[in-house]
């Protein structure tokens, strides 16, 4: 911005805001006025600039790289998750099974299995009777991940 001594030379055509100083300051500064012609440096081995903004384009790499890492912990610990309910309906089915082929509750025991699995949102993909009164039984969950269906085993039978 002009003060009014630079303002009153320019306008008056004396030159640029820069001669002025020259001629306020009364000495002549060298570098007053002047363009400096050297290259702008940016850091080593860029004496013409040609890498300027570099960093912005490898934050956003890192930033890329970070958000994927994000992304496929999220979908790892998703598959731990339906994994587990898998396994829980598996077992609360086998459980339930088991009490029908012992006669505590009424129905057969693989219809038994597959209605305690279809209200934990699982469907059962085996039921077998084995010796001894146990019953083992197979599930999977009704929801898939990106990893694929969860599936969940369990065996049950009389207490020891």
């Amino acid at each position: 911005m002009m003060g009014v001594a630079e303002r009153r030379h320019h306008v008056m055509g004396q030159g640029h805001p820069a001669g002025v100083l020259k001629h306020a300051a009364g000495r002549h500064h060298s570098t007053v006025g002047r363009r400096n012609r050297t290259a702008v440096s940016c850091g080593p081995g860029t004496p013409d600039g040609h890498e300027r903004g570099s960093g912005t384009v490898l934050a956003a790499g890192l930033a890329l790289v970070v958000m994927t890492a994000m992304a496929v912990m999220l979908l790892l610990a998703q598959s731990a998750v339906l994994a587990s309910r898998a396994a829980s309906a598996a077992d609360l089915a086998a459980l339930a099974a088991a009490d029908a082929l012992r006669g505590i509750t009424t129905g057969g025991p693989c219809s038994v299995a597959a209605d305690v699995a279809a209200r934990h949102g699982a469907t059962v993909l085996s039921c077998s009777e084995g010796a001894g009164q146990t019953v083992e039984v197979r599930t999977e969950l009704v929801d898939r991940s990106l990893l694929g269906a969860a599936t969940g085993h369990a065996r049950a039978g009389p207490p020891p």
